[in-house]
């Protein structure tokens, strides 16, 4: 019997280590759209260390140990450190039009077009992105961590559970682009197909319309696939 050799995972890069160290909360407030693009300028040189307020002081000093600089102040241009807070949507005033939902990077609210909004709080990273898109004002961010602050209010595995759920949400998002955009290929072609039906033979037609289903099918099957869960190694 063969015995299958796992291939060792390659070594974690320096923008891999600092993304590790950054709380995951995909705020944008370091001036970055998320956690890894921020890690990735920090490895490359191109941002500093202390723009990430919810990692507060200690996030810096974790950066600082890491890379062997010097611990900095927080950048007050990207905000300051202060008790993480969770959203919350007034019900009665929510008109259930999403712009919330897509505003959410970790997938924290649920609702439908038209219906009432609720954010989860167990999920919620308190990272204020659905606030301003909202227009009629309906959410609010509360603390919830009393006078603790930084990574004192944010644990490794709440980071960890939030970089998975932002993770996940990024490659629904990019499958239901991709799908969506090979149904609008399938039917412009289409279109074409049946504008051209009248030009064509019998005989014609209906080769055509045989490479159509058999294209039609191929593209079903690569959706199948790629729905499937990938089994860890």
């Amino acid at each position: 019997m063969t015995k299958t050799t796992v291939p060792p995972s390659a070594p974690p890069t320096l923008a891999d280590q600092i993304e590790d160290l950054l709380p995951q909360t995909q705020c944008t407030k370091c001036g970055y759209s998320g956690c890894r693009p921020y890690a990735e300028a920090i490895a490359d040189g191109t941002a500093e260390i202390n723009q990430c307020p919810p990692g507060g002081i200690e996030g810096v000093a974790r950066l600082a140990n890491l890379l062997g600089r010097k611990v900095i102040p927080i950048n007050p241009a990207n905000g300051y450190e202060r008790p993480r807070p969770v959203a919350f949507i007034d019900e009665s005033l929510c008109i259930g039009c999403t712009l919330c939902i897509q505003a959410c990077p970790v997938d924290a609210i649920i609702g439908a077009a038209k219906q009432m909004h609720t954010i989860l709080p167990s999920l919620c990273t308190g990272c204020d992105l659905c606030v301003a898109p909202c227009p009629v004002d309906c959410i609010v961010m509360y603390p919830v961590t009393d006078e603790r602050t930084g990574w004192d209010a944010w644990t490794e595995e709440q980071a960890a559970a939030a970089r998975e759920r932002h993770d996940f949400r990024t490659f629904r998002l990019r499958r239901e682009r991709e799908e969506n955009e090979a149904r609008l290929a399938v039917k412009a072609a289409s279109k074409l197909a049946d504008g051209a039906q009248d030009a064509l033979t019998p005989e014609q037609a209906a080769e055509k319309e045989r490479k159509r289903a058999i294209i039609a099918a191929a593209m079903e099957r690569a959706r199948a696939r790629a729905a499937e869960p990938k089994s860890e190694p």
